[in-house]
């Protein structure tokens, strides 16, 4: 399948802010279920921005605004060719063992709550199957809903409020799955949804590893593995490791921030 994006985020401030810097993981690399045929990431002047490979080795964009301003842009335009794979990923470039997304953090912290979620999946089912199980209980348990939590909610608080969004459900996904001795990361990207209509985010979803198989895909939030309507950007421990963007500025100013994501298919 052959899927294009377009993705623009814009900043705008009450009054002049004197300097902003933010980090892009808005970009795919190619492996062998996805080949990235073309792809620019933009900031001021449609100029592209400098990159670097992080630590996960996500593709990572610096865009830094060093002037006063009160309204800065960033762009995503690119075009990809996916392949089926029933959400194994293969050919993905590795730069951490498998073992260190056994690692805890505060968005995915095991408490007491995540471990007695985790322990109801029982460990009858083969590895596959199990987390085929956890994924579909973590959509059981949160419901699909906006504006109850925040970027800053964590995957228990998601499990004690029962509702969230797909960053909660990768989440509570990863935070079970480590519960249980998996190693599970997030992972950030886009979603072609068969609509048309621009958006107002991109997507999240999980990998767990299973030895024999690799790294697979679960999305929680739509109850399915991803599959060729996917493109994967980001991956880390959390949301906070493999965000699209993050940033820090200088100024007194409220922000209002506009976000529309397109995702479309050239081979319907």
């Amino acid at each position: 399948m052959r899927l294009t994006v377009q993705h623009r985020t814009e900043y705008r401030y009450s009054q002049p802010i004197a300097y902003a810097i933010q980090t892009l993981r808005l970009a795919p690399r190619s492996n062998d279920g996805m080949a990235v045929l073309s792809w620019r990431v933009r900031g001021e002047g449609r100029s592209e921005l400098p990159s670097f490979v992080d630590g996960f080795g996500n593709l990572t964009h610096c865009h830094a605004v060093n002037r006063p301003h009160d309204f800065t842009v960033v762009t995503v335009e690119g075009e990809v060719e996916t392949r089926p794979g029933d959400g194994v990923v293969r050919g993905a470039i590795e730069t951490l063992p498998t073992g260190f997304y056994l690692r805890m953090t505060p968005l995915t912290a095991i408490v007491p709550e995540i471990a007695a979620f985790a322990a109801e999946i029982g460990d009858r089912l083969l590895p596959v199957d199990r987390l085929t199980a956890l994924m579909e209980a973590v959509r059981r348990r949160v419901d699909y809903r906006t504006g109850v939590t925040t970027t800053m909610t964590t995957a228990a608080e998601a499990l004690r409020v029962g509702a969230g969004v797909c960053q909660d459900h990768a989440h509570l996904f990863i935070a079970a799955s480590r519960t249980l001795g998996i190693p599970a990361r997030y992972v950030g990207g886009y979603l072609w949804t068969g609509e048309a209509a621009p958006i107002e985010a991109s997507h999240a979803w999980a990998e767990a590893y299973v030895a024999g198989h690799g790294w697979i895909g679960f999305d929680a939030a739509n109850r399915t593995r991803p599959t060729e309507a996917y493109i994967r950007t980001a991956i880390g421990l959390d949301y906070w490791s493999a965000a699209p963007i993050r940033g820090v500025r200088r100024g007194a100013a409220e922000e209002r921030l506009g976000v529309s994501v397109q995702v479309m298919s050239t081979q319907q």
